[in-house]
């Protein structure tokens, strides 16, 4: 694939979303900033990288983790069902030049899988905003080729403080479970590391998130 920044619309039009509507100034939290940069590294930390690696970020946001592993990759695939986001990770990779940085809109749960096959798929803070995360790992072993490895970073299992009230997706996760869901979905090797923590010091509940890296095989 070429390092085009034009997203081809794999999914009609859809109205704004709270993504939508924060993605101009997302990438102004310096906490987000180095979240990203942490999950970056300590995925180079596991993964052997190199220029010829074809890489799909899932849920990418504003490409924060993309930007991070840009200069250490092949061709990154920067994927996102939000129309905000795009835009400005559009915008991003105009700026910077890159030619091996190409934004996708893209959300599995309704799109047809895409045809390009990928030697490292990652993806930060996604999962638990996705109901059935075993049919994500399902449809990500398919994209990966073999071999190849998957790295997923999320939230430990909390107590529900992290969103606001009224959020419907996961609480964060159970290491354990969710390697079953990987296991079932055929990936090996699975092993997870705590690689960040974000603090909520005014959170009536929980204010400490460990984020989880976890790194399977194909």
């Amino acid at each position: 694939m070429s390092g085009a920044s034009e997203a081809p619309a794999s999914s009609p039009p859809t109205a704004a979303t709270p993504f939508d509507e924060r993605a101009a100034t997302w990438d102004a939290d310096p906490a987000k900033v180095a979240r990203a940069l942490a999950v970056a590294a300590a995925i180079r930390s596991r993964v052997p990288t190199d220029r010829a690696m074809r890489v799909l970020e899932y849920g990418c946001g504003t490409g924060l983790l993309g930007f991070a592993l840009q200069p250490h990759c092949g061709c990154i695939t920067l994927a996102d069902s939000s129309s905000g986001m795009l835009a400005t990770l559009q915008g991003k990779i105009a700026a910077s030049g890159a030619s091996n940085l190409q934004a996708l809109q893209l959300d599995l749960v309704s799109d047809p899988l895409p045809t390009e096959r990928y030697d490292l798929i990652c993806s930060l803070m996604t999962f638990h905003h996705i109901a059935d995360t075993a049919r994500l790992l399902r449809d990500l072993y398919t994209l990966l080729d073999s071999p190849g490895h998957l790295c997923v970073a999320d939230l430990d299992a909390e107590d529900g403080s992290f969103h606001e009230p009224g959020f419907t997706g996961h609480q964060g996760f159970a290491r354990a479970a969710l390697a079953g869901e990987a296991q079932e979905a055929g990936f090996h090797d699975i092993g997870f590391s705590t690689v960040f923590h974000i603090s909520k010091p005014d959170s009536a509940g929980q204010t400490d998130f460990p984020i989880f890296l976890m790194v399977a095989r194909k």
